[in-house]
């Protein structure tokens, strides 16, 4: 299906990370763009500023994403779907609040645009899914087997973790970085292909027009290995910090990640210690799959932090 004038997608997640570039992208690329959102939830000023942040020319619909009734509604004349909604944390550490985000969601999405006859999905997911035992990747993998079970042209998206202004990475460790110097950190040798959020966004627009990407899935990796100590000196650096990390036996790191559960934000919970005992990389290469040459995120540092905007 060629992005034209007339191609309508609907994005579910538009007002988050990856949603507002792939958002303009779209539009930028001629396609008509409807963003579902749930709404300002508990963080309304955190919702306004987001939805500020879209383009006047993307519509933006307000309801439950959860209600199948409403996302019948909406995909009344949609040609294509981009789900994107995800959470890194859920309340507690059951996996409910991952599963009903990911895979209920998912469900729902599904049954609507068969019910419409919408065919084409675009699904973000995470490198490692149904892989180990985080809830959240154990999620990730129960949407995946419901997308690839239905009758849709489906395209499935596996990130590493994904860098660029505002992330959760390099940006949340400049957070804990301001005032401590220094900062214990569990499985310090974790490690990751940070993806740049650039590449992810042209992963996704490439995606949608080629029907060679259909029953296609990309993992989408940056040309980078760095473990989780190596992210934490070069979040430093780039704003002329010293700082010591200072690696953890898995006992203390399972101890640290205990203690994180309950503290404001979740700067690690059990669940994120379970995620990092797979180290996020791949040997498979999604975006030479798909023609795109991956950026090097360790020279862009400053740029995610915001140091170079004058220059």
């Amino acid at each position: 299906m060629a992005t034209t004038p007339a191609t309508h997608v609907v994005v579910l997640g538009g007002t988050g990370f990856v949603g507002r570039p792939l958002v303009q992208r779209l539009l930028d690329d001629g396609a008509r763009v409807t963003v579902l959102s749930r709404g300002p939830g508990k963080a309304p000023a955190e919702y306004q500023a987001r939805r500020a942040r879209l383009t006047r020319d993307a519509s933006l619909l307000e309801g439950d994403v959860h209600d199948v009734g409403f996302l019948r509604a909406v995909l009344d004349d949609a040609d294509a779907v981009v789900n994107l909604v995800g959470i890194l944390n859920e309340k507690g550490d059951s996996g409910e609040g991952f599963e009903r985000v990911f895979t209920a969601l998912t469900r729902s999405l599904l049954t609507a645009m068969h019910d419409n006859g919408v065919r084409r999905l675009l699904q973000m997911s995470a490198l490692h899914a149904g892989k180990g035992e985080s809830h959240y990747l154990q999620a990730r993998g129960h949407a995946e087997r419901e997308v690839r079970a239905s009758r849709l042209d489906w395209t499935l998206f596996q990130p590493s973790v994904i860098a660029g202004p505002g992330d959760g990475l390099f940006c949340r460790f400049d957070g804990l970085l301001r005032f401590a110097p220094v900062l214990p950190v569990g499985r310090a040798d974790a490690k990751f292909q940070p993806v740049w959020i650039g590449d992810v966004v042209e992963a996704f627009a490439r995606a949608l027009g080629n029907p060679a990407s259909i029953h296609q899935t990309y993992p989408l990796v940056g040309p980078d290995v760095l473990d989780l100590a190596d992210i934490i000196r070069l979040t430093a650096r780039a704003r002329g910090r010293h700082r010591l990390v200072l690696p953890l036996p898995d006992a203390l790191g399972r101890l640290q990640a205990n203690v994180g559960e309950f503290l404001p934000g979740k700067p690690i919970s059990r669940d994120n210690w379970r995620s990092l005992q797979l180290d996020s990389v791949s040997i498979e290469d999604g975006l030479a799959r798909l023609g795109i040459t991956a950026t090097p995120v360790v020279e862009r540092v400053p740029a995610i932090l915001g140091l170079d905007e004058a220059g």
